[in-house]
């Protein structure tokens, strides 16, 4: 096993070096993922075909700024995988504040993840309207955004300007079909790259191939 940041580490599992975070809840599956312990302590798999974040620590993310105790706004959990892993990483003295809007997925989210890690706030709301978040407070480490609108770059903008400490990390999923379905993916990632540019440096830009096709994940910082 290789320890990277304290954060996510590297675990030989069926003779591959797979990616895991430390099990904050022992015992506890979120999507029937493997459990492995060493040395005492347990570790979840993180698979990059089920998490985005994985695929970009996968295919080779520069800089992950989300640490033990850090303070994140994800927008779009869903059913709460790739949360889960943050939930891990953040621990019992950072916070994970969750958008998630549509009321099915909403549901498992709460029932698979929020009923057994504290350090989640589920925020019930559309993302659109992030002034009217109930539930969140101050500003956050890092922004987190998975949302398959047309317009997810400038809901995940705004939500930066309400939440975003200056100098605070912000991760985009860009999903190129659900902004254009006729255009390249590659014209439409670099369209919403640029939509970046006046608020935010942007560090690295990362095809998630082939985990997931035709998506791009964005790592920025805020400037402003």
């Amino acid at each position: 096993m290789e320890k990277d940041n304290q954060a996510f580490f590297w675990i030989k599992s069926e003779g591959e070096k797979k990616l895991a975070t430390e099990n904050m809840i022992p015992g506890n599956r979120v999507y029937k993922e493997k459990l492995i312990t060493i040395k005492g302590t347990e570790y979840r798999l993180w698979d990059p075909f089920r998490s985005k974040l994985a695929a970009a620590i996968m295919n080779g993310l520069e800089t992950f700024p989300i640490k033990n105790k850090s303070s994140v706004l994800y927008l779009g959990t869903s059913s709460g995988t790739t949360v889960s892993h943050i939930s891990d990483i953040v621990g019992p003295s950072g916070i994970i504040f969750g958008v998630e809007h549509t009321s099915r997925v909403a549901r498992e989210f709460l029932d698979r993840v929020v009923a057994y890690r504290k350090n989640i706030i589920p925020i019930l709301q559309d993302a659109r309207r992030p002034r009217e978040y109930v539930g969140a407070f101050g500003k956050v480490d890092v922004v987190y955004a998975d949302i398959a609108q047309p317009d997810q770059t400038k809901i995940a903008i705004e939500n930066c300007k309400a939440y975003l400490k200056k100098n605070g990390h912000f991760f985009l999923t860009i999903k190129a079909k659900s902004i254009d379905s006729v255009k390249s993916s590659g014209k439409i990632i670099e369209g919403e790259v640029d939509k970046l540019r006046d608020s935010f440096e942007v560090l690295q830009n990362i095809d998630l191939r082939p985990y997931d096709k035709e998506h791009a994940m964005i790592l920025s910082i805020a400037q402003n």
